[in-house]
């Protein structure tokens, strides 16, 4: 960095490409520069926030010349929204440069020269994809509003007009419910003074049966008027389910214990021929059809031909591990939330399968349980972790159990990487890795990775 760039300081810089998170990256004598709101191509005028000992961060100013593949947003909340970082780069280069970014992380971070890393499979629609949005109710000179969090801020919520990730139900929905909260001059809660009631609202839909579920979080045990929520909501003939939550304490949470107001408890999902049960705190991806082909891949990974022992770890609902048992001689999952275990086997129950058993624990600790459970080891292990990856010791009690073939669903390509160097360590070697992109307009990319035992 030259001598004299500190922070506060003002630079000229070209961007090359995107870092993951989807910060611009340029050099300077050969240092790098973080730049956040810059697009590959552009030639900006960028404020350093701070200096590291390998790299400066900085923000944009002003683009000076932009890339060429750079668009107008089509959004009227962009770039305040936090929701979205990527709209005004071109669909077809945020696709490119996921699958570039995968490649990279496993290059750098994973040390495997030659990835394999095979093209990107983009998103059938880059907009009004998502199955399910959390709002956040603020108050404003309006009115209460139901909106999104500015981006950067935890504090600072932006009443929506119209979010375009979302379809026409999910804004509908949201329009409706503000305008009740409006009629009934409510406020939005406000954690500095604690006054207020209304916290959040989750709009949920089930895109395969088109019904949807409603929640509104409160922060007091009293919803005013809510025979006026309900019939807000009864206009909608797809809004089957109406829950309201308290949340009385300091976190902005909404995975919360509900009342059923209204309707029936869950909506129900398709997935790969699969029913499954969505409630208000059950966790689904939130691209409906994409999650298709996520979970496609993933079991052509898997290779099966009918009489293996499939383990399927982080089984959340039962979406994978139901898929799975429809092909393999039995399937054996762990998840370390009951509920979740309980509503699998429900799932399991549901669509005839009863090769599909389900444990509730952690990885790290408990994996034995399932081998007890099976009678052997298992040929085919799958797994789908949180975003932090695997822990050290679950990876190493995986490791142990030395199934031939390992398939990793990951949401995150950097703890992928690290996850793929430390499996290359206990003899597993990378095959395949192919990225989907479940979430066009953010940073964020799914990879299926198959391992094998050298």
């Amino acid at each position: 960095m030259p001598r004299l760039a500190v922070p506060g300081d003002e630079l000229e810089l070209t961007i090359e490409t995107l870092a993951y998170g989807a910060r611009g990256i340029a050099r300077v004598d050969g240092f790098v520069v973080f730049v956040a709101g810059a697009l590959p191509g552009d030639r900006v005028r960028a404020r350093v926030d701070r200096v590291k000992r390998r790299h400066a961060e900085a923000t944009t100013l002003d683009v000076l010349e932009p890339g060429p593949d750079r668009v107008v947003a089509p959004c009227a909340h962009f770039p305040a929204c936090g929701g979205c970082r990527l709209q005004n780069l071109a669909y077809p280069i945020q696709a490119e440069l996921k699958e570039r970014q995968v490649r990279d992380a496993l290059v750098r971070i994973a040390g495997i020269a030659e990835a394999p890393v095979a093209a990107i499979v983009p998103a059938d629609e880059p907009y009004a994809y998502r199955n399910k949005l959390e709002y956040a109710f603020a108050n404003t000179p309006d009115g209460v509003a139901a909106g999104l969090h500015r981006a950067g801020r935890f504090d600072d919520i932006l009443a929506i007009t119209h979010c375009w990730l979302t379809g026409e139900l999910g804004n509908a929905v949201r329009d409706a419910v503000q305008q009740w909260a409006r009629d009934n001059r409510l406020d939005a809660y406000e954690q500095r003074s604690g006054r207020g009631s209304l916290r959040h609202l989750v709009v949920r839909e089930a895109r395969t049966t088109g019904s949807a579920l409603v929640v509104i979080v409160t922060a007091d045990a009293d919803l005013a008027d809510r025979d006026g929520f309900v019939r807000a909501l009864r206009r909608f003939p797809e809004v089957r389910s109406i829950h309201w939550a308290v949340n009385d304490g300091v976190a902005e949470v909404t995975n919360l214990p509900t009342t059923l107001l209204a309707g029936e408890a869950t909506i129900d999902e398709r997935v790969l021929g699969l029913v499954f049960a969505v409630g208000p705190t059950t966790f689904m991806q939130t691209n409906t059809a994409m999650v298709e082909r996520l979970y496609s891949l993933a079991l052509e990974d898997c290779g099966l031909r009918g009489d293996e022992v499939v383990f399927d770890l982080y089984s959340g609902v039962g979406t994978i591990s139901l898929a799975l048992a429809q092909r393999a001689r039995s399937v054996f999952g762990m998840e370390l939330s009951t509920a979740s275990v309980e509503s699998a086997r429900q799932n399991a129950v549901r669509n005839g399968l009863t090769n599909a058993s389900f444990i509730a624990g952690d990885v790290a600790k408990q994996l034995p349980l399932l081998v007890e459970a099976a009678g052997r080891a298992p040929d085919v292990v799958v797994v789908d972790p949180p975003r932090a990856g695997l822990a050290p010791k679950a990876l190493r009690r995986i490791a142990e159990l030395s199934a031939p073939r390992l398939v990793y669903v990951s949401c995150n390509p950097t703890t992928l990487a690290g996850d793929a160097r430390l499996l290359v360590t206990h003899g597993y070697r990378l095959d395949a890795a192919r990225p989907l992109d479940l979430f066009p307009q953010t940073p964020h990319v799914e990879t299926v990775a198959r391992f094998s035992r050298s």
